[in-house]
């Protein structure tokens, strides 16, 4: 009588060559059977997490109030050297009051973009005071007279040229402006008797340009 507990050929499930092929690898490496690789063995690498997700570490609180304090300088000093870094390169953000606006801009450009007698008007003014003592020869100060007479001659021609050309090219790109033309002529003209160097914030364009 055949046992009951004899399985049938058919009910075997042949090994595959797959798994004999990997069952044999695994032996002949030392690795106990159904031992699976890891990703290091695999050359699979873990990706690493990006330095910018990393949490910095906070700045430690103040241990009193003198260290405080100093802190509070150092940042204001920050502070005060980023708002004069903005004012020189004409950042809106720092600007003044007085500066800010694309009209205020564009009376910028017209002045830098061009000599103005201004600039020599503190200096010749120098001259002749000087030229014009009492203890200069009468022909000296009758010279210093002439130029300063001159000067100012020039410095008026030349805020009236600047003026109209102010006048004209703010009426024609910016049509819809509300600012008042008499503030920037005073814009224009302050900003023309001052020496090109001190002039804040610093010249955008280059003598000669166009404007």
């Amino acid at each position: 009588m055949p046992s009951l507990f004899r399985r049938k050929s058919t009910d075997v499930v042949d090994s595959s060559p797959a798994d004999e092929a990997s069952s044999s690898a695994d032996e002949a490496e030392g690795r106990p059977k159904g031992y699976t690789p890891s990703k290091k063995e695999l050359g699979v690498e873990t990706p690493k997490r990006a330095s910018a997700s990393r949490r910095r570490a906070a700045e430690p609180a103040p241990s009193n109030r003198r260290e405080a304090y100093k802190r509070m300088r150092e940042k204001q000093r920050a502070d005060r050297a980023e708002a004069a870094a903005g004012m020189r390169a004409g950042d809106e953000r720092y600007l003044l009051a007085r500066d800010r606006g694309p009209e205020r801009l564009l009376v910028r450009n017209v002045v830098d973009s061009r000599r103005t007698v201004g600039t020599w008007f503190f200096g010749g003014a120098l001259i002749v005071l000087i030229g014009s003592s009492a203890a200069m020869p009468p022909a000296v100060r009758f010279v210093s007279n002439i130029m300063w007479a001159a000067l100012a001659l020039g410095v008026v021609v030349d805020s009236v040229l600047i003026s109209r050309k102010v006048k004209r090219l703010v009426r024609e790109r910016f049509p819809k402006s509300t600012a008042r033309m008499g503030s920037l002529y005073l814009y224009a003209i302050t900003r023309s008797i001052t020496f090109r160097r001190m002039r804040m914030p610093k010249p955008k364009v280059q003598i000669g340009d166009a404007v």
